[in-house]
This record gives structure tokens, C-alpha cells and sequence, in this order.
């Protein structure tokens, strides 16, 4: 197997030739989520003591910008640079449509069948899925469906080892927000502790090692690991989705009936989504 032949092709196919469409919407889900959680505790405050109090310039230097340092150190700047890009998959995810891309699979499978492998070739040129594209157009070519598969998986391994990179920011997000809390908070202690025959000086060291503590926290459970936690699942959708489009290829090239390609496909989905185009 030449991989080396093969990457160039699937280079040669790839976006020179026609212009992926991206379908994204926003998923109310994460939004309404982020904005009734912000509004029940700045409510809670508001409602206590008022929000100013929670607000402490010390404790914010040492929680934010303590874990912005270290986050630069622990991470390349190149893959710092993309957190927000990575932050708007969590609010506005490329729509995975599984049943979608099963209909198409058999209707492909179905003219393949009728028409030959070659009567594929315009579709190829509209399709606007880049995964799809790429394992239509070597099926096409008439490429051994060794060497499909294995290059397709190869695609589909390293996209997901990318996006765990990712994941693995947010994750860092709420584990050194969290430090950086802790640390906030034995600052505090220390400065209570040294100031114990001044009363005025006890409460703002009070502050900063009450405040460092909520500060970790909130960053780490509402911006961390929630987001960290959609972008895995966000990942194993495109994962499976992908894996759906390999063994349609396979079945396609390999000629296989629509009727049992469609129920191979099927069996991906949860038995309540599970509908026949052929009933």
C-alpha cells in the first residue's frame, strides 16, 4: 500500500475542487444552559449582599491571570490561538444528520447498483460532505478497498486525535483554575495570619482567599469542564457519523444490495430512529 500515492490523491480531491458547506446552528441547549446558570448566581447575589462585594481585583490577578500563565506554558501558542474557534463548536456545532447520510449512502448505493460505480461520478464533484467526497471519489477511481478504508480511517483517527487535543484544553481550564483558586486562597490566609493585630487589614485578606476559591470554581465548572464535556461528545458524533460513510463506501464498491446496506447502516442508530426508505 502506497501511502505516500495515496495522500496526494486524496490532496488532489480535496478542497481545490469545490467548496464545503458548512451547516451550523446554534445549540440552545449550551446557551440556555450558560445564561440561566450566570443569571441564577449573579441573582443569588444581587439578592445577598449585592454583586460588588464579589468582585476583587486581587483575586481575579491571581485565579485569571495565573491560569492564562500557566496555560501558556503548559500548551504551544499556536493551539491557544484557536480557543475560542474551539469554544464556538460548543455553541455552534457542524450538524451531524446520521439518518441524512444513510438516505444518501443507499441512493448512492442504489444507482451504483443500477448504473455502475462510474454513474457516481457527478455526484461526486456536488457532494458537499469532505469525508464522503473523499471515499466516493477513490471508489470511483477504482482504488482497492484495502487501501480506501485505511486511509479513510486514518482521516477519521487523526481528526479525533485532534479534537482530544482540544478537549484536553478545557479540561487544563478547570484544573489550573482550580490551582490557581487554592493558591489564591493560602495567599489569603497568609496575609490574614501576618495581620491579625490590624482588624482592617483581616477582611480583605478574608476576601481574596474566599473569592480566589468561588473564582477557580466557577471557571472550572461552568467554563472548563462543561465545554470540555460537549466537545467529547460533539467528537464521537462526527466519529460515528464518519464511520457510517466508510462502511457505506466499502458496501458500495464492494456492490452490495441497497436493501441490506440500508439495514447494516440502520443498525448505527437507536432502534426508534430506525426507518426504512424501501417501507
Amino acid at each position: 500500500l502506497n501511502l505516500r500515492y495515496f495522500q496526494l490523491k486524496l490532496n488532489k480531491i480535496g478542497p481545490l475542487n469545490y467548496t464545503i458547506k458548512k451547516r451550523v446552528k446554534m445549540d440552545l441547549g449550551t446557551v440556555v444552559g450558560w445564561a440561566l446558570t450566570m443569571i441564577l448566581l449573579v441573582g443569588s447575589m444581587a439578592i445577598g449582599v449585592g454583586v460588588g462585594p464579589y468582585i476583587d481585583i486581587p483575586s481575579v490577578m491571581i485565579v485569571v491571570g495565573g491560569t492564562i500563565g500557566v496555560m501558556m506554558v503548559g500548551f504551544k501558542m499556536d493551539t491557544l490561538k484557536g480557543i475560542g474557534k474551539f469554544y464556538g463548536i460548543a455553541v455552534k456545532p457542524q450538524l451531524v444528520n446520521l439518518p441524512e447520510t444513510i438516505k444518501k449512502l443507499v441512493d448512492y448505493s442504489t444507482k451504483a447498483r443500477r448504473d455502475g460505480i462510474l454513474a457516481l461520478e457527478t455526484d461526486v464533484n456536488n457532494e458537499t460532505n469532505l469525508f464522503l467526497k473523499k471515499g466516493l471519489s477513490m471508489a470511483v477511481d477504482g482504488n482497492e478497498p484495502d487501501a480506501i478504508r485505511a486511509l479513510l480511517e486514518i482521516d477519521m483517527e487523526q481528526s479525533s486525535a485532534r479534537h482530544g487535543g482540544n478537549i484536553k484544553i478545557f479540561e487544563q481550564v478547570g484544573g489550573f483554575a482550580g490551582a490557581m483558586g487554592m493558591i489564591g486562597t493560602l495567599i489569603g490566609l497568609v496575609a490574614m495570619l501576618l495581620n491579625m493585630s490590624d482588624p482592617s487589614a483581616i477582611g480583605p485578606s478574608m476576601a481574596v482567599a474566599l473569592l480566589t476559591t468561588l473564582y477557580g470554581a466557577m471557571i472550572g465548572n461552568i467554563i472548563g469542564a462543561p465545554v470540555a464535556n460537549i466537545l467529547s461528545i460533539r467528537d464521537g458524533d462526527e466519529a460515528l457519523e464518519k464511520q457510517v460513510v466508510i462502511e457505506g463506501i466499502m458496501a458500495i464498491q464492494s456492490g452490495d444490495n441497497p436493501r441490506t446496506l440500508e439495514a447494516k447502516l440502520l443498525a448505527f442508530l437507536p432502534p426508534k430512529e430506525r426507518k426504512s426508505q424501501f417501507e
